[in-house]
C-alpha cells in the first residue's frame, strides 16, 4: 500500500488534526488604506475620475467591508481625489456600518428607488458628469446597465485597469495568509489519504474534508472539494455521481479553503494500492512538468514561460501538442488570493513579466481519455530571488506526502 494511504479512521484523524489558524493576523486598516491610495494613483495615471466597487472581492480588497453581491446594489465609490462613498439599501445601513472597517459617509436607496439614479446624483453633486469611470470588472450586467443608463455621459470602462495592477502583487500580510491556509490545507490532504478504505464513496471522503477544515481552522469548511476515484480522475472537474473506492483505484483529490478570504487550492493524486507501469510512468511525468514550470518561473520573464516549460515536457513524452489530448488541456497555472482564480495566469499568451509578490498554481495535469488523469497542484510565490513554494510538491508516487522522508529526519 502506498505510504500514507489507508491505515486510520475518520474518528483518530479528525482528533489528529488540531487549529492552525493563529499563525497569521488580518490585513489591517492601515493595509485598506494603502490599497486605495494605489487605486487613487492609478485613477490619476489612467485618466478616471473613479472607481465602482461591487460587493465581493474588490470591494473587500479595497475597503475591508465584506459583504455578498445579490440582486441589490451594494458597494462603493472610490473617486480619483481619495473620497469613499458607500452605497447600499437604507435598511442594511446599521448592517454595512457593522461591516465597515474604513469609516466613510453612508448613501442609501430605499425599495422603490432606482440606486443607479441615486449614484448619478452623488456623482454630479461632485461635478463629475462626464468622463472615464472604472466599473468593478466582476459586476453584474444588470449593474453596469443601470449605471450606464443613468449616468450616459460617462464612460465607464474595465475595473480590471485598477483592480489587477494592485491584486496581483501580494503583501507580507497577504502572503502570511495564504502560507497558513495552504498548510492547513495539506494537513487536510494528508489526513483525507489516511482514512481512505475499500468501499469508501467519494461523498464521504468529502464530508470529511469539510470537517477537517473546519478542525484546521477554516470555520466554513472546504471552500470546494473535488473527490474522485479511477476512470473518473481523467475529469479535471470531476462527474456527477460518486464513486466508491476499490482495491488499486487511482485517486485524485483537489480542495482548499479560506482564511480570512484568501484561498488555499493543493491537489494529490496518488494509488490505493499498487500502481501499474503506466501509472508511474505519468505520475513522474507529471512530477517533472510541475517541477518545469517552477524553474522557469524567474523574475522578469513574462507569465507563459512557465505553461511552454511544462508543455516541453509533456511533448517529450509523446503528449500534446498544445492542448490536445492526451496531455495538459488548460492552463499550467492560475494567480490566486481573495478570489481562487485571478491575475496573472500561466498560460500561453500572458505576458504579464513576473514579479515580486504575485502567486500563482502550479498544475500541469495530465488528461488521459479512457485511462486515468494526474494532477499535482502546490502554489508558489515570486521573492526578489525568484520562485518560492507555499507547500512542499508530493515527494514521489509511493510515498506522496514524504512521510518516510520525514522519518528519516
Amino acid at each position: 500500500m502506498t505510504i500514507g494511504v489507508g491505515g486510520s479512521t475518520t474518528e483518530q484523524e479528525l482528533a489528529r488534526l488540531s487549529n492552525l489558524s493563529g499563525r497569521a493576523s488580518a490585513i489591517s486598516v492601515a493595509e485598506f488604506k494603502q490599497r486605495m491610495q494605489r487605486a487613487t494613483s492609478l485613477m490619476q495615471q489612467q485618466g478616471l475620475r473613479g472607481i465602482f466597487l461591487n460587493a465581493g472581492t474588490n470591494l473587500y480588497y479595497f475597503t475591508g467591508l465584506k459583504w455578498s453581491p445579490s440582486e441589490r446594489m451594494v458597494g462603493a465609490l472610490l473617486l480619483d481625489s481619495g473620497e469613499l462613498l458607500y452605497i447600499a439599501p437604507w435598511f442594511e445601513r446599521d448592517s454595512l456600518r457593522d461591516f465597515m472597517q474604513i469609516d466613510a459617509p453612508f448613501h442609501g436607496w430605499h425599495e422603490h428607488e432606482n440606486p443607479a439614479d441615486r449614484v448619478a446624483a452623488l456623482l454630479a453633486e461632485r461635478g463629475i458628469a462626464d468622463g472615464k469611470l472604472a466599473m468593478d470588472e466582476s459586476a453584474s450586467f444588470f449593474l453596469f446597465d443601470g449605471l450606464r443608463r443613468a449616468c450616459p455621459q460617462i464612460d465607464w470602462v474595465n475595473g480590471s485597469s485598477i483592480s489587477a495592477p494592485c491584486r496581483m502583487i501580494k503583501s507580507e500580510a497577504e502572503i502570511a495568509l495564504m502560507q497558513t491556509a495552504k498548510a492547513m490545507t495539506l494537513e487536510v490532504q494528508k489526513s483525507a489519504a489516511r482514512i481512505l478504505r475499500e468501499g469508501i464513496t467519494t461523498t464521504e471522503v468529502t464530508a470529511f474534508i469539510d470537517e477537517a477544515h473546519k478542525r484546521v481552522g477554516a470555520p466554513g469548511g472546504s471552500s470546494f472539494c473535488i473527490v474522485l476515484f479511477g476512470l473518473a480522475t481523467s475529469f479535471p472537474h470531476g462527474v456527477k455521481e460518486p464513486q466508491r473506492l476499490k482495491r488499486n483505484d487511482w485517486v485524485l483529490i483537489d480542495t482548499g479553503c479560506l482564511l480570512q478570504g484568501y484561498n488555499s487550492d493543493i491537489t494529490r493524486t496518488y494509488c490505493f494500492g499498487e500502481p501499474s507501469e503506466r501509472q508511474r510512468q505519468m505520475w513522474q511525468v507529471e512530477k517533472d512538468a510541475q517541477a518545469a514550470a517552477f524553474a522557469a518561473a524567474q523574475l522578469g520573464q513574462p507569465c507563459e514561460v512557465a505553461d511552454a516549460a511544462a508543455r516541453e515536457v509533456l511533448e517529450s513524452h509523446g503528449l500534446g501538442p498544445g492542448y490536445q489530448l492526451p496531455g495538459l488541456p488548460h492552463r499550467t497555472g492560475h494567480g490566486c488570493g481573495l478570489d481562487i482564480h485571478e491575475w496573472p495566469y500561466l498560460v500561453k499568451g500572458d505576458r504579464t513579466l513576473l514579479a515580486p509578490g504575485m502567486v500563482f498554481s502550479n498544475e500541469p495535469m495530465l488528461v488521459l481519455p479512457g485511462e486515468f488523469g494526474v494532477r499535482l497542484e502546490d502554489h508558489f510565490y515570486m521573492t526578489e530571488s525568484g520562485p518560492r513554494w507555499f507547500t512542499d510538491p508530493s515527494h514521489s508516487l509511493d510515498d506522496p506526502f514524504g512521510l518516510q522522508l520525514d522519518a528519516t529526519h
